[in-house]
């Protein structure tokens, strides 16, 4: 009987930790990114830490001992590298690992669980919200040209780019004269731009029916 209540909750644990990863993933994630090679590492990456914690937790009374254990070994063979995962991508990754935690932690509720799970999704939701930074971009740019003076390097960035809110210096070429500068700047507001008018075709009916041109004779010039 109790290990069969014991599975009951599990289950339940379980079906919570799905439903919540699967609406950070699939509802919130992919919908804003477009990244779908993430999504399974995500989902997988929670399924297995909510395995983990629960087979942990099985143990007796060195459990909690061989939890942090288990979980410092499944955490550190983690790898995100900052050149092929973003920030956003990153924080992801971090609520992905804390939902599989939650939605098993030993002697957690399942209210307990079920509330902290939905701060962290409305947390995130909230913070990597489309209309939050809207105008907001960040780009590196290479500029044909060495900027000494700052002032002129911000009204250059101004002109080609928008009203730059910061920028840092990755590189500057005396021998190329390129500057190359990573830029955080606020976007202009989107014109849009009539489309252009199509010149009026040409019409070549005389040599599309076969029959040549009339051959015009340049006239001489007047004698005076």
């Amino acid at each position: 009987m109790d290990s069969t209540g014991n599975l009951g909750e599990m289950a339940a644990h379980l079906g919570l930790d799905l439903v919540t990863v699967t609406l950070l993933t699939c509802g919130v994630f992919h919908r804003r990114h477009r990244r779908r090679e993430l999504v399974p590492a995500y989902l997988a990456l929670n399924v297995a830490l909510f395995a983990v914690v629960a087979a942990l937790g099985r143990v007796g009374d060195n459990g909690g001992l061989a939890l942090g254990f288990g979980l410092f070994g499944v955490l550190s063979i983690v790898r995100l590298r900052s050149d092929s995962v973003r920030h956003q991508e990153v924080a992801y990754y971090f609520t992905t690992l804390v939902l599989g935690l939650l939605c098993w932690l030993p002697g957690l509720g399942l209210g307990v669980a079920a509330t902290l799970a939905g701060v962290l999704l409305l947390v995130l939701y909230a913070a990597d919200h489309p209309r939050l930074y809207a105008h907001e971009r960040r780009t590196v740019v290479t500029l044909d040209a060495v900027y000494e003076d700052e002032d002129a390097l911000r009204a250059e960035l101004r002109r080609r780019l928008g009203e730059p809110y910061g920028w840092t210096v990755r590189e500057v070429d005396y021998v190329r004269d390129l500057t190359v500068v990573e830029v955080r700047y606020r976007a202009a507001d989107y014109v849009p731009v009539p489309p252009a008018t199509r010149p009026p075709e040409v019409s070549r009916t005389p040599a599309a029916s076969g029959t040549p041109a009339p051959r015009t004779t340049p006239k001489e010039p007047a004698a005076w």
